[in-house]
């Protein structure tokens, strides 16, 4: 698995250079956003580092109305998600603080342009000794915590619009909204670390209808193989995670429309993690009511 990893990292950050997208498309899509209006792609000819320049500026004209960045999110880290944007390998966004929600929160619908939801998870980075982490137990060392995570992305383009991987690197990975569950303590073993790969993932409604149901394994085979690939992508950036950051680990299950679910309350439940097993909620609500 470790050498897919490299050879998935390796092709992401040896994507083809062209020029950045310019400063009206920037613009045109952060007004979109923030209206939550079906936006236009940014093209068939964008490269990664394209999509990475792109998501620089969104993210820093966002961080006006969202707050400071807190972390990271990883996308495509499941295979079904890979072929549904045909690409290969993760990719990464920013998370800003207003971005998250507690658990239990109410969240109206739309809350974006093409909202969809998942089941998800974050770590909490514990110190930086996680840059320099390699085995399991280094990165279980330099993590706090493994968090029940929903999240609520928004994939934002219009119907017909071209949303490839760089496309959606450029669109911060779709991040949009995320409701955040109580905090399991990390413990530095082979047995939790087993854990984390067998923990059984279910999503399901008020009414008891299944949404969807997997397994640890089912983001890059290891939820902390998750962790190695973004400590990896970042380095090649020039960039580290730091102490108190967080990291959404990527789908769970596949992305759900957001707008059929509403007047439901969704809730994932992790089980096979120390301490029994641990949900957390979000309830869609229409907009205005």
């Amino acid at each position: 698995m470790r050498r897919a990893l490299a050879a998935a990292f390796f092709l992401a950050a040896s994507s083809a250079q062209a020029a950045c997208p310019d400063a009206a498309a920037i613009a045109r899509f952060v007004a979109d956003y923030r209206t939550m209006t079906p936006a236009r792609s940014f093209g068939p000819g964008l490269s990664l580092a394209d999509g990475f320049c792109a998501q620089d500026a969104i993210v820093a004209s966002l961080s006006a109305e969202l707050g400071r960045p807190v972390g990271y999110k990883v996308g495509l880290t499941s295979k079904p998600t890979q072929e549904r944007f045909k690409v290969p390998h993760p990719v990464r966004g920013v998370l800003l603080e207003k971005m998250l929600l507690p658990a239990g929160a109410r969240v109206a619908v739309p809350y974006g342009s093409i909202p969809v939801m998942e089941a998800d998870m974050l770590v909490r980075v514990r110190d930086a000794a996680i840059n320099d982490a390699t085995t399991d137990i280094d990165i279980l060392r330099s993590l706090s915590a493994v968090v029940p995570f929903i999240e609520l992305p928004d994939l934002a383009f219009a119907q017909g619009e071209l949303l490839d991987g760089a496309n959606l690197t450029a669109i911060n990975v779709a991040a949009r909204l995320g409701v955040v569950g109580e905090d399991i303590p990390v413990e530095a073993t082979e047995a939790f670390a087993a854990a984390l790969a067998a923990m059984t993932i279910r999503m399901s409604d008020d009414t008891g209808k299944a949404l969807a149901q997997s397994t640890g394994a089912a983001v890059l085979d290891h939820p902390l193989n998750v962790v190695r690939w973004l400590v990896q992508d970042l380095k090649a950036a020039g960039r580290k995670l730091q102490a108190g950051d967080v990291i959404s680990l990527g789908s769970f299950s596949p992305l759900l429309p957001a707008v059929p679910a509403i007047g439901r309350t969704v809730s994932v439940e992790y089980a096979g993690l120390p301490g029994g097993a641990r949900t957390v909620s979000v309830s869609l609500v229409a907009k205005g009511s």
